[in-house]
């Protein structure tokens, strides 16, 4: 429990410094970041694998580069459901969801705590 509250404060930061980073992306305030977070956790559990399978075909032909595309476009969804946090253009989510999947992993990282 502790280790989803950590991983969810740090993504949050993550948020606010991909706002600071890339122009066009704008957030409010640290609780708009959490939000933000939450929309994408749900938007990543229920609609990312359905766009994943739907464009399967075009990844595959692509050599997995249309995974940018879709990532950009789900990143500009959440701005949508998320209040306090604005993209102002495509290129503008394509450049933070590519700062997100990168730095993304080593949080995942610090965030494996084991227990003896």
């Amino acid at each position: 429990m502790m280790n989803m509250l950590v991983k969810w404060v740090l993504l949050a930061l993550l948020i606010m410094l991909i706002a600071w980073v890339i122009p066009g992306i704008t957030i409010s305030g640290f609780l708009s970041a959490m939000v933000v977070v939450l929309v994408l956790s749900i938007v990543n559990l229920l609609i990312r694998p359905l766009v994943q399978l739907i464009s399967l075909p075009l990844n595959v032909l692509t050599l997995g580069i249309f995974s940018l595309i879709i990532n950009a476009l789900l990143f500009l969804l959440v701005a949508k459901f998320s209040p306090g946090f604005q993209i102002d253009g495509f290129w503008s989510g394509f450049f933070g969801a590519l700062m997100l999947s990168v730095i993304y992993p080593f949080i995942d990282k610090i965030t494996l705590f084991k227990k003896a």
